[in-house]
Order: C-alpha cells, then sequence, then structure tokens
C-alpha cells in the first residue's frame, strides 16, 4: 500500500470514529454552524459535521486589543462565502474561492526544506491528525518524535515544528510530515555545539534520559554519556533511582572519552561524584584523633565491625577493640548491623583512607554484661571457677561508681 494510500485509509478509520450527520456539505451562501477544532496563525479550522470542514479568517473575531475572542471548543455561526479549488475546504465568513495562502506557504515550505507550524487536533490509529495552514495533515507514529512515544495522545492540542515529507495536490492534499525529522535536525546543530565543549575534565549541564541498574544516561545537548552507578555520589548508591529521576537537569564532569570503533559506538563516562567535596576531608577535619564519632554499624567481618559516620566514610573498630579489654570470637558477640553506636577515633591515616575507632566502653562493658547470661554455670565443687563475663561485670560496677 502506497504512502498515499495508507494516508486515506487513515483519515477514513478517523472519520468512522467520529461520525458526524448524514447531511450533504454546504453550499456557497448557505448559513453554517461548526465547533472550532484547530488555529493555525490567522485561520481558524471548523468542524461543520457531514465530513465538512471549513476555514474561517480570525481577525473577524479579535476584540480592539487584537486578542482573540475564540477558543478551541467554542461554536461559531457563519455563511459559506467560497470553496477553495486545491484543498477543497469550505471558505466561510468574507473569504473566496481564490488559491489558499496556506498551501502555497505550505508549498514553498516542502520545495525549501524548511519546517512548518502545525497543530495537533487527533491521535488517529498510526499517528498524529495535524491542521497546518488551513489543511490536514498526517504524522506517522514513527515521525512524532526521536523516542518511542507509547500515548499520542498526550500531543493533541500542542502546537508543533514538522518537515513536510510528502505533498500531493488534488480537492484533499496528502500532506505527510515528520516532527521526528525537525528534532534530528535540531539535535545535530546543538551536538556540533557540545562538540565544540566535550573534553575530559569539562563540566557540563545535563537532562537525565534512563535509570539503569548499572547506571545512569545524561543528554549533555545531542550527544548522551552514562554515569556509572559508582561515580554517582560517596557510598554505596544500590540503584540511581535513589538519587536522581528520569528528567532531572544535573552537572556532570567528563572523565573520560572513548572514540567509536568499528564494533561500538562512542562512550562517555561522566561523573557527578566528581564534583563534591570528598566527605573524608571533612571528617578528617571534623574529627581527630581522641575526639568521639557516633555513627550506624554498617557491616561486620571477623576482625571487626565497620561504623558508618557519614555518607561514604566507615570507620572500623578491630575486634580487639569491641570487648572493653575481654577476649571475644566474633564481633556479633558485641554489637550487630544496624546498631547505633558510639567510639572514639584512634587514628586517622589520609593517605589510605582509613579511622580507626575504639567502641564506647560502657557499651562494650554491658554488651560483655549481657554475653555472661549465656555463659556455662560454675559447677557445684568449683566455687573457685568464676563465670564467664564477671570481668565485665566488675567493669561496669567501677565505671558507675566513677
Amino acid at each position: 500500500m502506497s504512502d498515499s494510500e495508507r494516508f486515506a485509509d487513515l483519515l477514513q478509520q478517523f472519520d468512522q470514529a467520529n461520525p458526524q450527520s448524514v447531511k450533504g456539505e454546504p453550499k456557497v451562501g448557505e448559513s453554517v454552524s461548526g465547533t472550532l477544532i484547530a488555529i493555525d496563525g490567522e485561520y481558524g479550522l471548523v468542524d461543520l459535521g457531514a465530513k465538512s470542514e471549513g476555514r474561517i479568517e480570525l481577525a473577524a473575531h479579535r476584540d480592539a486589543e487584537g486578542q482573540l475572542k475564540l477558543e478551541i471548543g467554542d461554536r461559531i455561526e457563519s455563511k459559506v462565502s467560497g470553496k477553495d479549488p486545491e484543498s477543497g475546504m469550505l471558505l466561510l465568513g468574507t473569504q473566496h474561492g481564490q488559491r489558499s495562502h496556506g498551501l502555497e506557504e505550505v508549498e514553498r515550505a516542502y520545495q525549501a526544506g524548511q519546517p512548518v507550524q502545525g497543530q495537533v487536533s487527533g491521535a488517529v490509529k498510526g499517528g498524529l491528525e495535524v491542521q497546518v495552514a488551513g489543511l490536514r495533515g498526517f504524522c506517522p507514529a514513527s515521525q512524532v518524535d526521536v523516542r518511542f512515544v507509547e500515548d499520542l495522545s498526550e500531543f493533541v492540542g500542542q502546537r508543533l515544528d514538522f518537515r513536510v515529507t510528502k505533498l500531493e495536490g488534488g480537492r484533499r492534499p496528502n500532506l505527510v510530515l515528520s516532527r521526528r525529522a525537525v528534532l534530528e535536525e535540531a539535535q545535530r546543530i546543538q551536538a556540533e555545539e557540545t562538540r565544540a565543549k566535550l573534553v575530559e575534565g569539562a563540566v557540563l549541564s545535563g537532562t537525565v534520559t534512563s535509570l539503569k541498574d548499572y547506571g545512569a544516561f545524561v543528554d549533555l545537548g545531542g550527544i548522551e554519556g552514562m554515569i556509572h552507578v559508582s561515580e554517582l555520589a560517596y557510598g554505596h548508591i544500590k540503584h540511581p533511582n535513589e538519587v536522581l529521576t528520569q528528567g532531572q537537569v544535573v552537572e556532570v564532569s567528563v572523565l573520560r572519552i572513548d572514540p567509536a570503533t568499528e564494533k561500538r559506538r562512542e562512550r562517555i563516562a561522566l561523573s557527578i561524584r566528581a564534583l563534591a567535596r570528598d566527605p573524608w576531608l571533612e571528617v578528617a577535619e571534623r574529627h581527630p584523633a581522641g575526639s568521639r564519632v557516633s555513627g550506624k554499624i554498617s557491616r561486620l567481618q571477623p576482625f571487626g565491625a565497620f561504623v558508618a559516620i557519614a555518607p561514604g566514610v566507615d570507620g572500623l573498630i578491630h575486634i580487639s577493640e569491641l570487648g572493653a579489654g575481654r577476649r571475644i570470637n566474633d564481633p556479633s558477640e558485641v554489637v550487630k548491623v544496624g546498631d547505633e553506636v558510639e567510639a572514639t577515633v584512634i587514628a586517622i591515616d589520609r593517605e589510605r583512607k582509613r579511622i580507626k575507632l575504639s567502641l564506647d566502653a560502657e557499651r562494650a562493658a554491658e554488651a560483655v554484661v549481657d554475653a555472661s547470661a549465656y555463659a556455662p554455670k560454675a559447677r557445684k565443687g568449683q566455687g573457685e571457677e568464676k563465670a564467664i563475663g564477671s570481668f565485665g561485670e566488675l567493669l561496669k560496677a567501677q565505671l558507675q561508681k566513677d
């Protein structure tokens, strides 16, 4: 099926889905009543029923300040003054049957490859119905945007730029449009401008286009880059949606540009983390050796427990610093993941970015006392043997005295 036949078929389907009165087409001089369904420059498109549409000049419907007194959906009473020989459209009000200036403009734009403005008047099967200079055109779904659009109805009522890809005259001109061609051309021009600024270390603004498990894609202006999940922020991020949303404008640093090869396209690595102040610097300044810090146990290892002091900064309490001087076999005997604890900073290694901590003595003593409840009791006849944990009880008693 040719584009012309497909276009005619789609318009027919639209007409069937929006049945009008079976009354015949109005004649010149006849009074008509219809609904304003689109506004295009100085003209309005009026649905007259019976599959008839009329074009009316809007100059007579403006106030003294030039403001239009009509809105889409208003009822309009007028007379048929003529019929356009090219489009076959009825002319209303004071217009006559001369050649449509709108059609001439569309033809010039088509020949020059220039975009035209049109108002989307409906979403039909396979695309959009668009009113351009009093003509009814069709934009296939694949030509609506550079990306797939699931619900085309979101464009209804919008005034957009299109490129005319096909124009055939006659009573009902076959006008096929593409918005995608206009967007791609704008992207190409924008990409050239972005390319001039795209160097490693550059700081650019972009828009988040999509979020994946492994990172976020960002449109820098006709060119797309990716922020790996590890470059989103200091600290552990499981998924980009924890810190970003689609459509969000972000500032990024260009980490690396890998040129395109025969097997893969160009890759641009970006980072938000590179623009943030390293939290290690702040922690080192605020918490020197000997100071106290509070945090939450983030994970346990056989050799000790890690404490989240700040986003992206964990300190380590070695197993030897967990038992208040008492030997323990595993950190879980004293703390568990999620516990809020207080600790003392023993040392900070700036180069290796490590912080050594010691658990608060009172908390450690309490943990040892709690552990003693599970220790074996002294057997009868073993009066000299102490139950495990007695050292913790003595330490707690001493702390209470102090």
